[in-house]
């Protein structure tokens, strides 16, 4: 065991993490297990690119989930290919769809179909299904964290929930002895994806602000209405303005437009509504190009973070520990401190297996006001560059940028 060092400007050096393990000898083959939405692979990059700087020319496996192949493929990155992972309990869940061992056992040759695993990284969570599913690869070495109930690994850290998921991740990366490479988690966009989306953009070169309305889970929404007042503060201070989000959202952006279009006229050249028309790929590009992005704490927010687009976020206060930007400058947060259900009034703070969710979907991000959050978006947009040069230096940021 040792301590991971940084440069103390003063001389000497601090450690980043208190403990940092000794890298596993002879890694070539290392599988990573990281499903879930375009959030939980964001990130766990700052972990995967760390890993990859400790174990260089090591084949990396990302284990993800259909979403993160497609936004991976083709894309640079620390991860030399993905896994798309079969259902399995706890691992990748899919409505209707039942765990198929047949299928599980056809994952686990085609992981393997270039040597066996020399380290399996759990960034999964807790591990009570991913620390099996992971032990039943066969890695020589496994790594990654557990709660009390759960397998462990041969170096396991305790899951404890309130944990930023970059932190943690990174902390796993560290009981495979890899050091912090970076700690925003970044991505690299590429110049077809540039191309393909440059149609979308102002032919005048103004300010653009792309809006994403929606997330995977309810109480996270921030209501509709409020994002037209935003939007329409934004089309007053000359942006255009691009809605997004997935083939779902589409009713929602649309009675937002509507909203907007209820109070002022608006060309279709300034208000476009792109949700569900755009790729993966696309929409990065598209939120790389942005001088400021407005979004519920949700998967677009992230990837727009990764790609360098100044972010304003709406966020429940729980949330924020886990998952709310780190840095303030280019990224702002809007928290509510709702405790407890607007109906019910159950404790909403409790998590997980510590007690079960009532069964109301109502918003809890209701009490953030449309000003602040208006003139955040405002701020950061008087303060982003010409988008001539610096869009296409933000997805520099990567260290494999294409």
């Amino acid at each position: 065991m040792r301590e991971e060092k940084i440069a103390d400007p003063r001389g000497g050096s601090v450690p980043a993490f208190s403990t940092v393990e000794e890298p596993f000898d002879g890694v070539r083959r290392i599988a990573v297990l990281r499903g879930g939405g375009i959030g939980d692979l964001i990130f766990a990059m700052p972990a995967i690119d760390a890993i990859a700087a400790t174990y260089p020319g090591a084949e990396i496996v990302l284990l993800g989930s259909p979403v993160h192949a497609a936004l991976l493929d083709g894309r640079p990155s620390s991860v030399s290919r993905v896994e798309v992972l079969p259902i399995a309990r706890g691992v990748r869940e899919g409505i209707g769809e039942h765990p198929d061992p047949v299928q599980t056992a056809e994952f686990g040759v085609r992981v393997r179909r270039h040597g066996p695993l020399d380290l399996g990284v759990q960034l999964h969570g807790g591990g009570r299904f991913s620390n099996p599913f992971l032990i039943a690869l066969g890695p020589r070495h496994t790594v990654g964290s557990a709660t009390e109930d759960a397998t462990g690994l041969e170096r396991t850290m305790p899951y404890i929930y309130y944990q930023h998921e970059v932190v943690r991740g990174l902390e796993v990366a560290a009981l495979a002895g890899a050091e912090p490479v970076m700690l925003e988690p970044r991505l690299a966009v590429t110049a077809s994806e540039r191309s393909a989306v440059a149609r979308h953009l102002p032919v005048d070169g103004g300010p653009v602000a792309v809006v994403h309305p929606g997330a995977t889970d309810p109480r996270r929404r921030w209501p509709g209405e409020r994002f037209a007042r935003v939007i329409e503060g934004l089309l007053e201070a000359g942006a255009s303005v691009r809605l997004i989000g997935d083939a779902g959202d589409r009713p929602l952006v649309a009675a937002i437009a509507r909203s907007v279009e209820a109070h002022r006229l608006v060309t279709e050249s300034r208000l476009q509504i792109l949700a569900g028309t755009l790729s993966l790929g696309e929409s990065a590009a598209l939120l790389e190009a942005a001088d400021v992005v407005v979004a519920n704490d949700s998967g677009p927010r992230h990837l727009a973070q990764a790609v360098g687009a100044p972010t304003v976020g709406v966020f429940w206060f729980g949330n924020v520990v886990n998952a709310a930007p780190l840095s303030r400058r280019r990224h702002r947060v809007h928290l509510s401190f709702t405790v407890n259900c607007p109906v019910c009034g159950a404790d909403v703070t409790q998590v997980g297996w510590t007690a079960e969710r009532c069964e109301h979907d109502v918003s809890l991000v209701t009490d953030v006001e449309v000003a602040p959050v208006l003139a955040d978006a405002l701020q950061l947009m008087a303060m982003s560059s010409p988008r001539s040069d610096t869009r296409r230096a933000r997805g520099s940021h990567s260290r494999r940028a294409g």
